[in-house]
C-alpha cells in the first residue's frame, strides 16, 4: 500500500530509521512529495508537530568495531594485564595446574631467629631455603607460584657451563615461563619479552636476567607483604616461638 495516501502517516521512529526504504512520503497540507528515487540520504520530514529524520549512509556504516566495545578500531580496550588475569583465571579453574609443581627445596627446619629475620628484608627470606619454601606454600594460595619456580629455574641455570645443557634449560624455561601458551606463564612487560626473543637465538647462562629481576621485583612489591601478614607465616612465628620457650 502506497504509504502517501494513507492519513496520519507517522515516520518511522529514529531506531528503525535506517532500515526504511519505501516511497516518500508527501508533506502534509498538500505539498508535492520530494523525489521518490533519493536512497537512504533522503530527508523525512513531517510538520504540524511531526518529528524530523535524517538518515544518512554515515549512520548505516558504523566503525568495524569489537563486540565488547564502540571504540575507534578493532584493538579493544583491554590491555595485556587485563588478559592475562582472565587468562589464570580459567586455569585456577584446571585440576590440573599444580600437577606439575615439582617438590620444595631439600631444607632443615628454620630456627626462631631465622623466621623473625625473614620479616626484616624480602633478601632474608629469598636467601634461605626454608624461607624460600613457606613463600613457596604462600604463593600457592594466590595461584601466583609459578614465579617462585620461573626464579628458582634462573639461578640453576646461572649454575650451568655446560652450552647443550645451557640451551636445553633455557629453552625448557622459556616453554614453561615465557610462552603464552604455557599455564605457568609469569607477567613480563613487552620490552623484557624482546629482549628474551633476541637472547634466545643464542642462549647463555644470563639469558633471563632481566626477566629474573623483573619478577623478583613483582614478588617483592606485591606478594611479599601480603605474606607478612598471612596466616601461614604468623602461624610459623607463634610456632617457632613455643617450640623455643618450652625446650
Amino acid at each position: 500500500m502506497c504509504l502517501r495516501k494513507r492519513s496520519g502517516y507517522r515516520p518511522p521512529d529514529p531506531i528503525h530509521a535506517e532500515i526504511y526504504t519505501g516511497p516518500i512520503p508527501a508533506e502534509r497540507g498538500g505539498e508535492p512529495a520530494m523525489g521518490g528515487g533519493r536512497s537512504e540520504t533522503s530527508a523525512l520530514s513531517g510538520t504540524g508537530g511531526g518529528r524530523g529524520i535524517t538518515t544518512t549512509n554515515q549512520n548505516s556504516q558504523r566503525p568495524n568495531a569489537c563486540c565488547f566495545c564502540w571504540c575507534c578500531c578493532c584493538s579493544c580496550s583491554w590491555n595485556e594485564e587485563e588478559r592475562r588475569k582472565r587468562r589464570r583465571r580459567k586455569r585456577i579453574s584446571q585440576d590440573t595446574k599444580m600437577e606439575t609443581i615439582p617438590n620444595c627445596e631439600p631444607c632443615i627446619k628454620p630456627s626462631v631467629e631465622e623466621v623473625q629475620l625473614w620479616s626484616q628484608s624480602f633478601d632474608k627470606l629469598m636467601r634461605n631455603p626454608a624461607g624460600r619454601n613457606v613463600f613457596r606454600e604462600f604463593l600457592r594460595t594466590e595461584y601466583s607460584e609459578e614465579n617462585m619456580l620461573f626464579w628458582l629455574a634462573c639461578e640453576d641455570l646461572k649454575q650451568e657451563i655446560n652450552k647443550s645443557s645451557v640451551e636445553e634449560k633455557a629453552r625448557v624455561i622459556y616453554e614453561d615461563y615465557i610462552s603464552i601458551l604455557s599455564p605457568k606463564e609469569v607477567s613480563l612487560d613487552a620490552r623484557v619479552r624482546e629482549v628474551i626473543n633476541r637472547k634466545m637465538q643464542d642462549p647463555a647462562p644470563h639469558t633471563f636476567d632481566d626477566a629474573q629481576l623483573q619478577i623478583y621485583t613483582l614478588m617483592h612489591r606485591d606478594s611479599y607483604p601480603r605474606f607478612l601478614s598471612s596466616n601461614i607465616y604468623k602461624s610459623l612465628v607463634h610456632g617457632s616461638s613455643r617450640t623455643s620457650s618450652e625446650s
